[in-house]
């Protein structure tokens, strides 16, 4: 007899776990491919910006060089030539300059 199809023994019907076996599994593969990575790299970034001090040359995540002048709470001034200073939102710091102009990577 067939109650909400199902058969009376309830033979044939798999467990809940190799169900979603298959999902957990694609799901931990996203996780280090995807997730631990980007969480890495977000870490490195929050460290680099969180070392600024006065005096250093930037790049911004537009292209625009420049020297960090002044530090605040939730942005940074940066001199980008005699007289022309600039306030850009510390998140779009891309990286370090050093002196020969080169993007110094954040370790």
């Amino acid at each position: 007899m067939f109650l909400y199809g199902q058969t009376a023994g309830g033979a044939g019907q798999p467990n809940m776990l190799s169900a979603l076996l298959p999902f957990i599994i694609i799901f931990v593969i996203f996780y280090f491919l995807i997730i631990m990575p980007a969480r890495k790299k977000q870490k490195r970034h929050q460290e680099l910006i969180g070392g600024l001090k006065g005096g250093e040359r930037v790049i911004t995540s537009g292209g625009i060089y420049g020297t960090v002048t002044r530090i605040m709470d939730d942005r940074i001034e940066i001199e980008v030539d005699k007289n022309t200073r600039l306030q850009i939102t510390k998140s779009s710091i891309s990286g370090i300059v050093d002196k020969t102009g080169t993007e110094v990577k954040p370790k």
